[in-house]
């Protein structure tokens, strides 16, 4: 069995044919798919799907850092209202994103620092999402030294030492379609991460692994990413299945 720990199958991009996609998990051995929040707007879809599909699908809270703005202590006030409502497995997905603008840098880290504790606080992993951030984030870890902190690093895509330093923390690392990515260098990286601190991503309908690359991702593509890994480690695919399984099981105690 595979599992997918982080996908967007409730956004509307699966809208037309969700069934036939998870049914394509299926017959791939992707039995499990994780998936993260992003705001407001995407919590009841999620909600929805995870309902429809509960022995697969499987929720968690969190706002994600581009959407984080002005209001954001209101909107994660409303979000966390409906933990005690819900299963969610997972604070996610979180974290500092710095890519694209950073007008709400300060408000993101805030935001990471308010949704770590509650994370802390609930005994849930988290789930984050670091884009030209690194030191920002490990900035806020930082502060929560010493509390029982873990989670994923989605989309790894650093250094060995970054990699090394995210694993004495607790974290897993999220290894997905960019692993297919020449210009992602992940072959000279992966090499030296035991397999113990790995998992295996979509991000779908993102991040799309080759040859499919351009196209929408789907989690039945996780044994292609699966395979990409064996083959940079020199091992077979079952080992990669196993490893990964147990490691997200584990983490989400499911």
């Amino acid at each position: 069995m595979f599992i997918d720990t982080h996908a967007h199958i409730y956004l509307e991009d699966f809208d037309k044919d969700r069934e036939q996609i998870l049914e394509e998990c299926r017959q791939t051995g992707v039995e499990k798919l994780l998936l993260p929040n992003i705001n407001e707007e995407s919590v009841k879809p999620m909600l929805q799907v995870c309902a429809s599909y509960p022995d697969m699908c499987f929720p968690m809270i969190g706002l994600h850092p581009c959407d984080v703005k002005e209001d954001y202590k209101e909107v994660l006030q409303r979000m966390f209202a409906l933990f005690s409502q819900h299963p969610f497995i997972a604070v996610g997905e979180v974290g500092i994103d710095l890519y694209w603008e950073q007008k709400y840098i300060n408000e993101q880290k805030d935001a990471l620092r308010i949704q770590i504790a509650f994370a802390i606080e609930h005994h849930l992993p988290v789930i984050i999402h670091k884009r030209q951030s690194y030191y920002e984030v490990m900035a806020v870890l930082d502060e929560f030294k010493g509390e029982k902190l873990s989670g994923i690093f989605h989309c790894y895509s650093g250094s060995v030492d970054h990699a090394e330093e995210i694993i004495s923390r607790g974290f897993l690392l999220g290894f997905g379609g960019t692993t297919t990515y020449k210009s992602a260098q992940l072959d000279k990286i992966l090499p030296y991460i035991s397999l113990e601190h790995i998992v295996l991503e979509t991000d779908c309908p993102y991040l799309t692994p080759v040859p499919y690359r351009g196209q929408r991702n789907k989690s039945s593509y996780i044994p292609l990413i699966a395979q990409r890994i064996a083959d940079i480690k020199q091992v077979d695919i079952q080992t990669i299945e196993e490893a990964t399984t147990n490691n997200a099981k584990q983490l989400f105690k499911i």
